[in-house]
C-alpha cells in the first residue's frame, strides 16, 4: 500500500514549521518579526490564504514566519475534513502540531499512525 495522510473530522489545523536554510529566523514576511522580537497575533488578524486551489482544495495556509512560497517559514495549515494526499516526500524537515480533528499517516510499510488535539509530528526531509 502506498503512504498517505489522512484528515477527519471537521477542521485539522496543523502547525507547520519548516527550516530550508541556516539563519531562517531572521528572515521577515507580511510585517511580522521573528528571532530574538517578540511576537502576537490574535487569532482574529491571522491572514487564511489558499495553498494550491487545483492540487490541494479546501486547504488553507496563514504564515507565521517567512513565506512558504519563498523559502524557510512556519506557518498553520488547515485541512478540510476527509482530506487526503497521495504518499509524497518534503525536501525539508517538518514539524506538526494536531490543534483540532484527527491527523492520520500511512507510510509505506508502515503501521498507520492516528494522532489527534495536542500531538506532535516530526519528519526529516526526503522522507516517506
Amino acid at each position: 500500500m502506498r503512504g498517505k495522510t489522512v484528515l477527519a473530522f471537521a477542521l485539522a489545523c496543523v502547525v507547520a514549521a519548516v527550516v530550508l536554510a541556516e539563519g531562517a529566523d531572521k528572515k521577515k514576511s507580511s510585517g511580522k518579526t521573528s528571532g530574538s522580537q517578540p511576537m502576537a497575533v490574535p487569532a482574529a488578524d491571522i491572514k487564511w490564504v489558499d495553498l494550491d486551489p487545483q492540487g490541494a482544495p479546501g486547504v488553507k495556509i496563514a504564515d507565521m514566519w517567512g513565506d512558504h512560497t519563498k523559502g524557510a517559514f512556519g506557518a498553520f495549515v488547515k485541512f478540510p475534513a476527509g482530506f487526503t494526499t497521495p504518499m509524497h516526500t518534503h525536501t525539508n524537515a517538518f514539524k506538526i502540531v494536531i490543534v483540532s480533528g484527527t491527523f492520520v499517516q500511512t507510510r509505506e510499510g508502515k503501521p498507520e499512525i492516528r494522532l489527534g488535539p495536542g500531538s506532535y509530528l516530526s519528519q526529516p526531509g526526503g522522507s516517506y
